[in-house]
């Protein structure tokens, strides 16, 4: 009995556990692990940890918060993503152009400093999941696919240009703001004069040390005799080095005393799970930033995880990210939190570090949050001219003018989509940089589609293949002319064509058949269909026969639902050459161009 049971039992236990890794792919990632698995993500986690605890007071200060909400935003996001996430290496929490993001969306209702600021972002955060998730629930995770490589690329740029100049003013000990190129450009050069030298000498330093590690500490390590492995590791943790040098500094010689800002009282302690009291003008007034944050959060994490995971032949899925990522921002919401997305830096320093799974995510929670319980004190002599210079030397990485040129070269759409999207950042904002960079992208795409490339196609001489008149030697024949079509048909572009297939028509005489070859063509919406019937009618006034050649499947089964075949003066042909074979008259002349 006991047999039949444990029998009858497994199956089914294997059906529930298959049903819990689905929604928990964690547990999937811990079937059959093993010490040397967890030694490996400890490793890891001890790595990022120590390399986040600078990382996330910075991106506190650039959001305008207070830093212990970077360490909280650092601690219940990563348990969420680890539970919910499909990729197993990716480090969910603070980065650097969010925070920009949430710095410009808070600003816009909240005066920074105030309690008001800080809720707001705490809303931020739990609107940007809430929409996340209800994004994943309803399956749009191919919404990653919509915003252009270049765009975003170009948004980061900016981003990273617009980051870099806002902490100049920590770095000089100067009150200067400003959210746009323009306005900061104005504001530093405005109180440059007020410079406190104390603090510039030590933003230099600060930012000098981690130049420094980030080009030759690990070199120097590996000539002590370390392995390259383990000294590039230890080299990520060279903002740690700088923070603990000028804060020694800045409480050995009185630093406070000579107008040199410190971080002060950071509060001890985890986050307290609570709700602020968020009115509805509130949710409204966010709504669009919210959106905006949730959209380049989603690609930037998207992205990174993809790459990751290509690595280890590992999948990740858009859908399920969606509902992790938002987990992560309604976590960092309730627990005091701004905006979180999967970060670069992070992500591949965990990689890189070893990390097999999200365990090592779990793992680094807990030792944030141990940080946030014991080391906080501490950081009272913290200068923020060191945060800031953590901050310019974390973003100089983003900056890639180099794709302008690249875009140049290789596609006009794409630099004009670029450039648009770094302009307008740099002059108006970050919120209106991306929307102005994927309007550009959505317009220029209708652009190129409603002019679609066509070419009157010929055979190559001894083959079945036809090519383009103007790049190859082909034969054609006086009683028909070939034309492929190198995109979709709807309603942009139906008129073109029209017009197209009008002036090639005009100048043929003798001409008895048009072949429109279809190998290209994935879709023809009704405005097309209709463009087509009239076409077909224009060419029969004239004695000539419309063909259609190799159509495919879902474009015939749409055409068959429809009365146009019945009505089409000419045939549809499998193929290009089938059509040709038997249409042709039996001369054969050359293509003279």
């Amino acid at each position: 009995m006991d047999g039949r049971s444990g029998t009858e039992q497994g199956p089914a236990a294997g059906r529930v556990n298959r049903g819990l890794a689905h929604y928990l792919p964690l547990l999937a990632s811990l079937r059959g692990y093993s010490g040397g698995l967890f030694a490996r993500d400890l490793l890891a986690a001890v790595i990022v940890t120590i390399m986040l605890i600078p990382q996330s007071l910075a991106y506190a200060l650039l959001a305008g918060l207070p830093p212990e909400m970077g360490l909280y935003a650092s601690i219940v996001p990563l348990l969420a993503y680890a539970l919910f996430g499909t990729s197993r290496t990716l480090s969910v929490g603070p980065v650097a152009v969010i925070s920009l993001m949430t710095a410009t969306a808070v600003g816009g209702v909240a005066a920074s400093g105030t309690a008001d600021y800080a809720t707001a972002a705490i809303a931020l955060a739990l609107l940007s999941g809430a929409m996340l998730v209800g994004l994943g629930l309803a399956g749009f995770g191919f919404l990653a696919n919509f915003l252009s490589h270049p765009v975003v690329s170009g948004f980061i740029t900016a981003s990273g240009v617009l980051i870099g100049l806002s902490q100049l003013r920590h770095l000089m000990g100067i009150d200067a703001h400003g959210e746009t190129l323009p306005a900061l450009l104005a504001s530093l050069s405005g109180h440059i004069a007020d410079t406190n030298l104390v603090t510039l000498l030590v933003g230099s330093s600060a930012l000098l040390v981690l130049v420094w590690s980030r080009r030759y500490l690990a070199g120097a390590l590996a000539r002590l005799g370390l392995g390259s492995r383990n000294a590039e590791m230890l080299a990520k943790a060279g903002p740690v080095l700088a923070i603990i040098l000028t804060t020694l500094a800045a409480f050995w010689f009185g630093l406070e005393g000579r107008g040199v800002a410190l971080v002060g009282d950071v509060p001890s302690g985890l986050p307290a799970f609570s709700l602020p009291n968020l009115g509805l003008s509130l949710w409204s007034e966010l709504a669009v930033p919210a959106l905006l944050i949730a959209i380049i959060g989603f690609v930037e994490s998207v992205s990174v995880g993809k790459t990751l995971a290509a690595k280890r032949q590992q999948r990740v899925d858009p859908d399920r990210e969606l509902i992790a990522l938002g987990a992560a921002n309604i976590g960092s919401g309730f627990s005091g939190g701004f905006p979180v997305t999967g970060g670069f830096s992070r992500s591949v320093v965990n990689f890189d570090a070893g990390a097999e799974t999200q365990l090592a995510s779990i793992m680094t929670a807990a030792g944030i949050a141990l940080a946030a319980l014991l080391l906080t004190p501490l950081l009272y002599y913290l200068p923020k001219a060191t945060l800031a210079a953590t901050i310019i030397v974390a973003v100089m990485s983003l900056i890639d003018l180099d794709l302008l040129k690249r875009a140049w070269h290789y596609s006009r759409s794409d630099f004009i989509a670029v450039t648009t999207t770094i302009v307008i950042t740099l002059l108006a904002g970050v919120e209106l940089g991306v929307l102005s960079g994927i309007l550009a992208s959505i317009f220029l795409h209708l652009h190129k589609t409603s002019q679609p490339h066509f070419a009157i196609v010929g055979a190559v001489p001894g083959t079945e293949h036809y090519r383009n008149v103007e790049r190859h030697q082909v034969v054609t024949h006086s009683n028909l002319v070939s034309i492929r079509i190198d995109e979709s048909l709807y309603f942009a572009n139906a008129s073109y064509l029209e017009h197209a297939i009008d002036g090639v028509v005009l100048d043929r005489e003798g001409l008895e058949h048009v072949i429109l070859q279809c190998s290209a063509v994935n879709e023809i919406d009704l405005s097309a269909l209709e463009v087509l019937e009239d076409i077909d009618r224009r060419l029969a006034a004239r004695d000539i026969q419309l063909h259609l050649s190799e159509v495919k499947g879902p474009v015939m089964d749409a055409l068959q639902r429809t009365q146009f075949l019945s009505h089409l003066s000419g045939r549809v042909f499998l193929t290009q050459h089938q059509a040709v074979e038997q249409l042709k008259p039996d001369e054969i002349e050359p293509y003279i161009p």
